[in-house]
């Protein structure tokens, strides 16, 4: 895990949600997954929003021509752990279809203005997720 990462996720949890700096104005959670081969468990901090009851995160990874490891992970992993402000718990993850996905992915654009420079840099379709509270 990177530096920058590690902090995220510590600042995170000693402020109940809230970090400073780049992501001060946007909502952040901790994403666990299985490593889709290692099976260990990952941590990763992502900008989210809530959508229809489900919290909603961006596959970007700052617009890169690959998609993060995380994506694999929920893929051959669905069941997922997330941080959530001061909650935590077990989520269904979903990859959105079309044309869900593009709704989803333009409201992200509209509270943060870096996942459109991603969209015109990555040579992919940007995946978006939704995450599902389970009981």
């Amino acid at each position: 895990m990177s530096d920058m990462n590690q902090r995220i996720i510590e600042e995170f949890r000693a402020n109940n949600g809230k970090v400073g700096g780049h992501f001060a104005s946007n909502t952040l959670l901790l994403l666990h997954t299985t490593g889709a081969k290692s099976g260990i468990e990952h941590v990763n901090p992502l900008v989210t929003f809530e959508d229809e009851g489900r919290l909603v995160i961006v596959a970007s990874k700052g617009g890169a021509p690959s998609h993060p490891d995380w994506y694999y992970n929920i893929l051959a992993h669905p069941l997922v752990q997330v941080e959530y402000g001061a909650e935590r718990f077990q989520a269904q993850t979903d990859v959105a279809e079309e044309p869900e996905r593009t709704r989803l992915y333009e409201i992200m654009e509209s509270r943060m203005a870096a996942f459109t420079e991603y969209k015109r840099k990555a040579d992919r379709v940007i995946p978006v997720i939704t995450l599902t509270r389970l009981p």
